[in-house]
């Protein structure tokens, strides 16, 4: 059939009433976002955002309501689909964006592509890897990743992609999401090497849309963390304090659940694996913590500096 694209989309959205179909790479996923309120009666009150691309550029997309238990798992990072019959609408200005890979890809922002169950109902196709054609010019997934190395260089804030061997994991700890609230962020604390430092990444993994992978991560599983956050205590001894925290499109992967994933091109990551190979499994075991409270970052030794 007949297709556009997104920078095609941008330019003659307000003018068109039926936009014809599109074929897209799925660059980045959110977790999924429940806005259900009691006074409101809505059957699936979901939503999960997505970027996608084409060879044009990159745009939002918006899946509603029920299509997000339908769909949701399904769409992954790297994964093309064929949409009909979804709608334009203006873009939300308040929600996160993630860094992309390539720092060249141009970026549409005033609009998103809505996909709901009604209104017009979307037809969504995931389109399987082998059916996939190079001349389309679906743009392949990029990462940013980082060694531990290289980690007491970047700013805060920065967005980076991390790999590591798994030598301890805490407890599950909840947080408030707002002061007096009754909803809890659930999160947890690793330590992950890769062999570039004698320090191991620190990791604040709050629970993301991925329960399964939150819930097994265990010592001396390999670890992937994408769309991580530089987090540093400017206050004190900075070098000391710096971690990465997860944001709303981060994913995570454990020992398992690599197979297929774009990233196990990335160089690396090919880097890092060839590291594992060159160690003892009983030595790196011995070094392996599980569980138990984990203050961080620490407080200071005397009452007079807290």
């Amino acid at each position: 059939s007949k297709l556009t694209n997104l920078g095609h989309l941008e330019m003659t959205w307000r003018s068109s009433v039926r936009f014809h179909p599109l074929l897209v790479r799925i660059l980045h996923k959110s977790r999924l976002r429940y806005y259900g309120k009691p006074e409101k009666k809505m059957d699936m009150p979901y939503q999960a955002y997505f970027e996608v691309a084409d060879g044009s550029g990159m745009m939002s997309m918006v899946l509603w309501n029920s299509l997000c238990p339908e769909w949701y798992h399904s769409m992954k990072v790297g994964t093309v689909l064929l949409l009909d019959k979804y709608s334009i609408k203006t873009s939300y200005p308040f929600k996160t964006r993630p860094t992309p890979g390539d720092s060249q890809m141009k970026r549409f922002a005033t609009i998103e592509i809505s996909l709901n169950v009604r209104d017009p109902p979307t037809e969504i196709s995931i389109i399987p890897e082998e059916m996939v054609k190079p001349e389309w010019g679906l743009p392949e997934v990029k990462y940013r990743f980082i060694t531990r190395s290289e980690l007491d260089d970047l700013p805060n804030n920065h967005s980076c992609d991390v790999i590591g061997l798994v030598t301890f994991v805490g407890r599950a700890e909840r947080t408030r999401k707002r002061e007096k609230s009754e909803d809890f962020w659930l999160y947890r604390w690793a330590h992950a090497i890769d062999g570039t430092s004698d320090q191991p990444f620190i990791l604040e993994l709050f629970a993301t849309s991925q329960p399964d992978v939150f819930e097994h991560i265990h010592p001396m599983t390999y670890l992937v963390c994408t769309q991580m956050r530089v987090m540093r205590d400017l206050t004190e001894n900075p070098s000391r304090t710096i971690y990465l925290t997860t944001s709303n499109e981060s994913q995570i992967f454990i020992t398992g659940w690599h197979k297929g994933q774009p990233y196990t091109k990335d160089a690396k990551v090919k880097n890092f694996i060839q590291w594992t190979k060159s160690q003892s499994e009983a030595d790196q075991i011995k070094k392996t913590v599980i569980g138990g409270y984990y203050p961080f970052p620490r407080p200071p030794e005397s009452f007079l500096k807290y």
